[in-house]
């Protein structure tokens, strides 16, 4: 009896593995298509938890088109940089797609700040330039990856961590990142933490940072 039990918590083991390998798999940061396109009724007063779709026969090739990515961005701005993004609410046709880009310029010494994207992993390829680019693990190791890129390299940042890109070379650079979501939001830390509206208490943010609230206070003021 005892063999029998062992074989079969072995069993039941290989099955369970199975079952979590299979779930895995099917994970995505979107729901996956079970039509060959739902593209967005922009018209449509239902609320769900992406966008309803408007009837195939009014859908046209201009439903899945976006034209100018090739264009500059206007990289005169605190930063020095600009991100051109195109998702689903610049191309109805993505929806439930689970895909979206972004273009992004960076001006000499041009920062990408830190952000996270809660939805999606994001590629990114140099096409123009060189970056420097990191991402940090979460805590409690909060481990930093980075690497200089150069035209024609390729990084990835996994999904939710925080990243960066900075232009490290005398020139413009200019980069295009795929993300896995239609919609892949962006929390970029230092809007969300300095801000927010309202503000979050310096109090609270001066015992966070361990600094005195004068610093918090003049730190907020730049958002």
């Amino acid at each position: 009896m005892a063999a029998v039990g062992a074989c079969f918590l072995q069993q039941l083991a290989v099955v369970a593995l199975l079952a979590l390998w299979c779930s895995h798999g099917a994970i995505a940061s979107d729901p996956g298509l079970l039509q060959d396109f739902c593209v967005v009724d922009k018209m449509s007063q239902v609320r769900v938890n992406g966008f309803p779709c408007k009837d195939a026969k009014d859908v046209v090739a201009g439903d899945f088109f976006f034209s100018g990515l090739h264009m500059a961005g206007n990289t005169t701005n605190k930063q020095g940089s600009n991100v051109t993004t195109v998702n689903v609410a610049q191309i109805p046709g993505l929806n439930t797609m689970g895909v979206s880009l972004v273009h992004i310029d960076y001006a000499p010494n041009g920062l990408n700040p830190p952000h996270t994207h809660p939805r999606a992993t994001e590629i990114l390829t140099v096409l123009e330039g060189s970056l420097y680019v990191g991402f940090v693990t979460s805590n409690s190791e909060n481990k930093l990856f980075t690497k200089v890129l150069n035209k024609g390299d390729v990084f990835v940042f996994p999904q939710g961590l925080v990243h960066f890109q900075f232009n490290n070379g005398t020139n413009n650079a200019v980069a295009l990142a795929a993300l896995s979501s239609q919609n892949p939001g962006v929390i970029t830390v230092g809007n969300a933490v300095f801000g927010s509206k309202p503000s979050i208490s310096d109090d609270i943010l001066a015992k966070a940072f361990q600094v005195d609230k004068n610093i918090i206070d003049r730190i907020q003021a730049q958002f």
